[in-house]
Protein backbone atom coordinates (compact mmCIF):
# COMPACT_ATOMS: atom_id res chain seq x y z
CA UNK A 1 0.00 0.00 0.00
CA UNK A 2 1.21 3.52 -0.83
CA UNK A 3 0.52 5.61 2.02
CA UNK A 4 1.14 10.14 1.92
CA UNK A 5 1.02 11.59 5.29
CA UNK A 6 0.68 15.42 5.21
CA UNK A 7 1.85 17.92 7.84
CA UNK A 8 2.47 21.66 6.60
CA UNK A 9 5.32 21.56 9.48
CA UNK A 10 7.48 19.26 11.48
CA UNK A 11 7.27 22.01 14.71
CA UNK A 12 7.60 21.12 18.22
CA UNK A 13 3.54 19.64 18.58
CA UNK A 14 1.35 16.54 19.83
CA UNK A 15 0.12 16.21 16.04
CA UNK A 16 3.92 16.21 14.51
CA UNK A 17 4.92 13.77 16.69
CA UNK A 18 2.40 11.73 15.18
CA UNK A 19 2.75 12.28 11.75
CA UNK A 20 6.34 11.26 12.16
CA UNK A 21 5.67 8.19 14.51
CA UNK A 22 2.88 6.72 11.90
CA UNK A 23 4.68 7.52 8.64
CA UNK A 24 7.90 5.79 9.85
CA UNK A 25 5.33 2.44 11.59
CA UNK A 26 3.88 2.11 8.20
CA UNK A 27 7.36 1.83 6.72
CA UNK A 28 8.24 -0.72 9.18
CA UNK A 29 5.21 -2.92 8.67
CA UNK A 30 6.06 -2.91 4.63
CA UNK A 31 4.44 -0.23 3.28
CA UNK A 32 5.57 2.46 0.80
CA UNK A 33 5.50 5.63 3.11
CA UNK A 34 6.09 9.19 2.13
CA UNK A 35 5.93 12.05 4.67
CA UNK A 36 5.16 15.46 3.04
CA UNK A 37 5.36 18.43 4.36
CA UNK A 38 4.47 22.56 2.93
CA UNK A 39 7.75 24.10 4.18
CA UNK A 40 11.30 22.62 5.03
CA UNK A 41 13.49 22.19 8.45
CA UNK A 42 11.20 22.29 11.81
CA UNK A 43 12.74 21.21 15.37
CA UNK A 44 11.50 17.35 14.81
CA UNK A 45 12.36 17.04 10.96
CA UNK A 46 15.58 15.38 12.24
CA UNK A 47 13.27 12.22 14.28
CA UNK A 48 12.02 11.15 10.98
CA UNK A 49 12.94 7.63 10.02
CA UNK A 50 15.51 7.15 7.07
CA UNK A 51 13.01 4.26 6.06
CA UNK A 52 10.45 7.13 5.20
CA UNK A 53 10.31 9.20 1.80
CA UNK A 54 10.43 13.02 2.66
CA UNK A 55 9.40 15.43 0.25
CA UNK A 56 8.52 19.46 0.63
CA UNK A 57 6.94 21.67 -1.45
CA UNK A 58 8.49 25.27 -0.59
CA UNK A 59 11.68 25.39 -2.01
CA UNK A 60 12.75 27.92 1.25
CA UNK A 61 11.23 28.38 4.38
CA UNK A 62 8.42 31.37 3.41
CA UNK A 63 7.39 30.98 6.91
CA UNK A 64 3.67 30.55 5.92
CA UNK A 65 2.01 26.98 6.92
CA UNK A 66 -0.80 27.22 4.54
CA UNK A 67 1.22 27.71 1.40
CA UNK A 68 1.60 24.26 -0.33
CA UNK A 69 2.93 24.84 -4.04
CA UNK A 70 2.57 22.25 -6.32
CA UNK A 71 0.59 19.66 -4.20
CA UNK A 72 -1.54 18.56 -6.75
CA UNK A 73 1.47 17.74 -9.22
CA UNK A 74 3.48 15.99 -6.38
CA UNK A 75 0.08 14.40 -5.12
CA UNK A 76 -0.11 12.87 -8.52
CA UNK A 77 3.53 11.96 -9.35
CA UNK A 78 3.29 9.85 -5.77
CA UNK A 79 0.08 8.39 -6.75
CA UNK A 80 -0.67 6.79 -3.18
CA UNK A 81 -3.60 4.64 -2.30
CA UNK A 82 -3.80 6.64 1.09
CA UNK A 83 -3.50 10.28 2.23
CA UNK A 84 -3.87 10.92 5.58
CA UNK A 85 -4.00 14.57 6.42
CA UNK A 86 -2.46 15.65 9.90
CA UNK A 87 -2.86 19.23 11.31
CA UNK A 88 -5.35 22.34 10.87
CA UNK A 89 -3.46 23.50 6.96
CA UNK A 90 -3.10 19.41 5.78
CA UNK A 91 -6.28 18.78 6.83
CA UNK A 92 -7.55 22.35 5.33
CA UNK A 93 -6.24 20.47 1.19
CA UNK A 94 -8.03 16.97 2.07
CA UNK A 95 -11.12 18.19 0.51
CA UNK A 96 -9.32 19.76 -2.27
CA UNK A 97 -7.00 16.32 -3.18
CA UNK A 98 -10.16 14.38 -2.56
CA UNK A 99 -12.29 16.35 -5.70
CA UNK A 100 -9.08 16.34 -7.53
CA UNK A 101 -8.51 12.75 -7.45
CA UNK A 102 -11.65 10.55 -6.41
CA UNK A 103 -9.89 6.99 -6.60
CA UNK A 104 -7.32 8.01 -3.74
CA UNK A 105 -8.78 7.57 -0.67
CA UNK A 106 -8.17 10.78 1.58
CA UNK A 107 -8.72 10.39 5.21
CA UNK A 108 -8.66 13.48 7.24
CA UNK A 109 -8.34 13.64 11.05
CA UNK A 110 -9.88 15.56 14.01
CA UNK A 111 -7.14 16.13 16.53
CA UNK A 112 -7.75 19.68 17.60
CA UNK A 113 -9.95 22.05 20.22
CA UNK A 114 -9.36 25.25 18.17
CA UNK A 115 -12.45 26.58 15.45
CA UNK A 116 -11.98 24.89 12.69
CA UNK A 117 -11.22 27.03 9.55
CA UNK A 118 -14.25 27.07 6.38
CA UNK A 119 -12.02 24.85 4.48
CA UNK A 120 -10.94 22.67 7.37
CA UNK A 121 -14.77 22.10 7.45
CA UNK A 122 -15.29 21.32 4.45
CA UNK A 123 -12.53 18.66 3.81
CA UNK A 124 -14.20 16.70 6.73
CA UNK A 125 -17.43 16.68 4.81
CA UNK A 126 -15.49 15.58 1.50
CA UNK A 127 -12.92 13.59 2.47
CA UNK A 128 -13.70 9.88 2.23
CA UNK A 129 -13.41 9.09 5.79
CA UNK A 130 -12.01 11.15 9.18
CA UNK A 131 -9.99 9.59 12.06
CA UNK A 132 -10.87 11.58 15.09
CA UNK A 133 -8.51 10.96 17.99
CA UNK A 134 -10.64 11.18 20.97
CA UNK A 135 -14.57 9.98 21.41
CA UNK A 136 -15.36 13.54 22.46
CA UNK A 137 -13.79 14.62 19.04
CA UNK A 138 -16.23 12.02 17.10
CA UNK A 139 -19.03 12.91 19.14
CA UNK A 140 -18.53 16.81 18.46
CA UNK A 141 -18.30 16.37 14.75
CA UNK A 142 -21.88 14.71 14.78
CA UNK A 143 -23.32 16.60 16.94
CA UNK A 144 -22.09 20.09 15.53
CA UNK A 145 -21.20 19.62 12.01
CA UNK A 146 -24.42 16.95 11.50
CA UNK A 147 -21.06 14.17 10.08
CA UNK A 148 -22.42 10.31 10.07
CA UNK A 149 -21.35 8.49 12.61
CA UNK A 150 -20.00 5.65 10.32
CA UNK A 151 -17.72 8.14 8.49
CA UNK A 152 -15.56 8.69 11.52
CA UNK A 153 -13.22 6.38 13.48
CA UNK A 154 -11.56 6.89 16.55
CA UNK A 155 -8.02 5.87 16.66
CA UNK A 156 -6.09 7.24 19.93
CA UNK A 157 -2.81 8.68 19.61
CA UNK A 158 0.05 6.27 19.82
CA UNK A 159 3.27 6.25 22.68
CA UNK A 160 6.06 8.24 21.13
CA UNK A 161 7.88 7.73 23.98
CA UNK A 162 7.02 4.77 25.91
CA UNK A 163 8.46 3.92 29.34
CA UNK A 164 11.30 1.52 29.88
CA UNK A 165 10.35 -2.12 31.29
CA UNK A 166 11.57 -0.69 34.73
CA UNK A 167 11.30 2.68 35.52
CA UNK A 168 14.19 4.18 38.21
CA UNK A 169 13.90 7.65 39.27
CA UNK A 170 15.97 10.60 37.80
CA UNK A 171 17.86 12.05 40.61
CA UNK A 172 20.02 13.50 39.02
CA UNK A 173 17.91 15.70 36.80
CA UNK A 174 16.18 16.44 40.11
CA UNK A 175 19.45 17.31 41.57
CA UNK A 176 21.09 19.65 38.68
CA UNK A 177 17.14 21.88 38.77
CA UNK A 178 17.36 21.89 42.24
CA UNK A 179 14.73 19.47 43.47
CA UNK A 180 15.76 17.83 46.86
CA UNK A 181 14.14 13.86 47.51
CA UNK A 182 11.00 15.66 49.47
CA UNK A 183 10.93 18.33 47.01
CA UNK A 184 6.92 17.12 44.41
CA UNK A 185 7.95 18.22 41.13
CA UNK A 186 5.17 19.04 39.19
CA UNK A 187 6.21 19.06 35.40
CA UNK A 188 4.11 20.03 31.88
CA UNK A 189 5.19 19.58 28.23
CA UNK A 190 3.40 21.51 25.77
CA UNK A 191 4.25 24.48 23.75
CA UNK A 192 4.02 27.81 24.76
CA UNK A 193 0.93 28.95 22.69
CA UNK A 194 -1.72 31.08 24.41
CA UNK A 195 -4.46 28.71 24.19
CA UNK A 196 -1.89 25.90 26.32
CA UNK A 197 -2.26 28.53 29.18
CA UNK A 198 0.97 27.39 31.18
CA UNK A 199 0.31 31.40 33.23
CA UNK A 200 -2.30 29.72 34.94
CA UNK A 201 -0.38 26.59 36.07
CA UNK A 202 2.11 29.47 37.67
CA UNK A 203 -0.80 30.90 39.22
CA UNK A 204 -2.04 27.97 40.78
CA UNK A 205 1.18 26.53 42.09
CA UNK A 206 1.98 29.78 43.64
CA UNK A 207 -1.33 29.67 45.70
CA UNK A 208 0.37 26.32 46.97
CA UNK A 209 0.48 26.24 50.57
CA UNK A 210 3.39 28.82 51.53
CA UNK A 211 5.29 25.71 53.47
CA UNK A 212 4.85 23.04 50.20
CA UNK A 213 7.84 22.09 49.31
CA UNK A 214 7.20 22.21 45.06
CA UNK A 215 8.83 22.87 41.69
CA UNK A 216 7.17 23.78 38.50
CA UNK A 217 9.13 22.09 35.26
CA UNK A 218 7.54 23.86 32.13
CA UNK A 219 9.46 22.72 28.77
CA UNK A 220 8.92 23.92 25.23
CA UNK A 221 9.00 26.79 23.31
CA UNK A 222 6.46 29.28 21.39
CA UNK A 223 5.24 32.85 21.45
CA UNK A 224 3.90 33.02 24.72
CA UNK A 225 7.22 31.57 26.47
CA UNK A 226 8.10 35.23 26.92
CA UNK A 227 5.53 36.59 29.02
CA UNK A 228 5.53 33.22 31.08
CA UNK A 229 9.39 33.87 32.20
CA UNK A 230 8.26 37.65 32.80
CA UNK A 231 5.35 36.54 35.28
CA UNK A 232 6.99 33.87 36.89
CA UNK A 233 10.03 36.76 38.06
CA UNK A 234 7.58 39.03 39.06
CA UNK A 235 6.09 36.91 41.67
CA UNK A 236 9.88 35.79 42.49
CA UNK A 237 9.39 32.12 41.40
CA UNK A 238 12.34 31.74 39.28
CA UNK A 239 14.06 29.89 42.28
CA UNK A 240 10.92 27.10 42.20
CA UNK A 241 9.52 27.70 38.28
CA UNK A 242 11.92 25.90 36.09
CA UNK A 243 11.61 26.98 32.24
CA UNK A 244 13.38 23.82 30.24
CA UNK A 245 12.87 24.76 26.79
CA UNK A 246 12.51 22.54 23.54
CA UNK A 247 12.96 18.44 24.78
CA UNK A 248 13.51 16.33 21.63
CA UNK A 249 12.52 13.18 24.32
CA UNK A 250 10.62 14.42 26.97
CA UNK A 251 11.05 10.79 28.67
CA UNK A 252 13.76 12.22 31.44
CA UNK A 253 11.54 15.20 32.75
CA UNK A 254 8.87 12.13 33.25
CA UNK A 255 11.17 9.93 35.07
CA UNK A 256 12.06 12.87 37.55
CA UNK A 257 8.88 14.55 38.22
CA UNK A 258 5.78 13.92 40.77
CA UNK A 259 2.91 15.11 38.93
CA UNK A 260 1.52 15.93 35.41
CA UNK A 261 -0.74 19.42 35.07
CA UNK A 262 -2.41 21.10 32.56
CA UNK A 263 -4.31 23.91 31.92
CA UNK A 264 -5.11 23.71 28.11
CA UNK A 265 -7.74 25.42 26.80
CA UNK A 266 -7.88 23.48 23.36
CA UNK A 267 -7.18 20.03 23.15
CA UNK A 268 -8.69 16.76 21.34
CA UNK A 269 -6.16 13.90 23.07
CA UNK A 270 -3.65 15.27 25.02
CA UNK A 271 -0.01 13.63 24.22
CA UNK A 272 1.79 15.12 26.65
CA UNK A 273 -0.85 13.38 29.24
CA UNK A 274 -0.71 9.99 27.59
CA UNK A 275 3.26 10.44 27.84
CA UNK A 276 3.14 11.30 31.32
CA UNK A 277 0.64 8.77 32.54
CA UNK A 278 2.95 6.31 30.80
CA UNK A 279 5.59 6.61 32.49
CA UNK A 280 3.39 7.04 36.23
CA UNK A 281 2.66 9.98 36.99
CA UNK A 282 -1.06 10.48 38.44
CA UNK A 283 -2.55 14.42 36.60
CA UNK A 284 -4.03 17.07 37.36
CA UNK A 285 -5.82 18.85 34.19
CA UNK A 286 -8.29 21.68 33.81
CA UNK A 287 -11.29 20.32 31.79
CA UNK A 288 -10.71 20.22 27.62
CA UNK A 289 -11.90 18.07 24.31
CA UNK A 290 -10.98 14.03 25.13
CA UNK A 291 -8.95 15.39 28.23
CA UNK A 292 -10.99 12.64 30.36
CA UNK A 293 -9.68 9.66 28.01
CA UNK A 294 -6.34 10.44 28.69
CA UNK A 295 -6.54 8.91 32.22
CA UNK A 296 -8.25 6.58 34.35
CA UNK A 297 -10.64 9.32 36.09
CA UNK A 298 -10.58 9.52 39.46
CA UNK A 299 -7.98 6.60 39.73
CA UNK A 300 -5.13 8.32 37.77
CA UNK A 301 -6.23 11.30 37.07
CA UNK A 302 -8.46 14.27 37.88
CA UNK A 303 -10.88 16.79 35.68
CA UNK A 304 -11.44 20.34 37.02
CA UNK A 305 -13.94 22.84 35.23
CA UNK A 306 -11.65 25.70 33.66
CA UNK A 307 -10.64 28.54 35.86
CA UNK A 308 -11.48 26.67 38.98
CA UNK A 309 -8.59 27.57 40.60
CA UNK A 310 -9.79 26.33 44.25
CA UNK A 311 -10.69 22.99 42.62
CA UNK A 312 -7.17 22.24 40.81
CA UNK A 313 -5.19 23.02 43.93
CA UNK A 314 -7.78 20.64 46.00
CA UNK A 315 -7.08 18.04 43.55
CA UNK A 316 -3.32 18.32 43.79
CA UNK A 317 -3.24 18.79 47.53
CA UNK A 318 -3.15 14.62 48.40
CA UNK A 319 -0.95 14.06 45.39
CA UNK A 320 1.25 16.71 46.82
CA UNK A 321 0.66 15.29 50.98
CA UNK A 322 1.29 11.76 50.30
CA UNK A 323 3.81 9.79 48.03
CA UNK A 324 1.90 6.17 48.91
CA UNK A 325 -0.94 7.97 47.01
CA UNK A 326 0.67 9.09 43.94
CA UNK A 327 2.19 5.42 44.18
CA UNK A 328 -0.80 4.14 43.56
CA UNK A 329 -1.72 5.84 41.21
CA UNK A 330 1.33 5.48 39.13
CA UNK A 331 0.88 1.78 38.93
CA UNK A 332 -2.34 2.47 37.45
CA UNK A 333 -1.51 5.14 35.04
CA UNK A 334 1.27 3.29 33.43
CA UNK A 335 -0.85 -0.05 33.02
CA UNK A 336 -3.44 1.92 31.58
CA UNK A 337 -1.85 4.23 29.40
CA UNK A 338 0.58 1.54 28.17
CA UNK A 339 -2.44 -0.62 27.06
CA UNK A 340 -4.42 1.70 25.80
CA UNK A 341 -2.03 3.92 23.48
CA UNK A 342 0.22 0.99 22.82
CA UNK A 343 1.97 1.77 19.23
CA UNK A 344 1.68 -1.80 17.25
CA UNK A 345 -2.68 -0.92 18.44
CA UNK A 346 -2.85 2.36 16.78
CA UNK A 347 -0.74 1.15 13.95
CA UNK A 348 -3.01 -1.82 13.90
CA UNK A 349 -5.98 0.21 13.73
CA UNK A 350 -4.82 2.24 11.32
CA UNK A 351 -3.97 -0.01 8.66
CA UNK A 352 -6.99 -2.50 9.08
CA UNK A 353 -8.73 0.64 8.43
CA UNK A 354 -6.95 1.44 5.21
CA UNK A 355 -7.49 -1.94 3.68
CA UNK A 356 -11.56 -1.50 4.95
CA UNK A 357 -11.27 1.60 2.45
CA UNK A 358 -9.36 0.69 -0.15
CA UNK A 359 -10.83 -2.71 -0.56
CA UNK A 360 -13.04 -2.94 -4.21
CA UNK A 361 -16.66 -2.89 -3.38
CA UNK A 362 -18.04 -6.78 -3.62
CA UNK A 363 -19.77 -7.37 -6.68
CA UNK A 364 -23.63 -6.85 -7.32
Amino acid sequence: MKILVIQDHLRSGGTERQSILLAGAFAAAGHDSTLLTFRPGGPLAATCSPAVARRVLQPFDTGLDWFAPGLRRTVAALAPDIVLCMGRMANCYAGIIQERFPAVVVVATMRTGKPLPWLFRRSLRTARHIVANSQEARSNLVAHLGLPEGKISVIYNSLVFPPEAELARNAALRAQLGAGPATVVLVCVAMFRPEKNQRELIEVADALHPGTNWQLWLAGTGPALAACERLATERQLDSRVKFLGFQADPSALYRAADVAVHASRSESLSNFIIEAQAHGLPAVVYAAQGISECFLPGQSGWVVPHGDRAGFLARLQPLLANADFRRACSVRARAHACAQFDPGRQLRAYLGLFAQLTRPPAPP
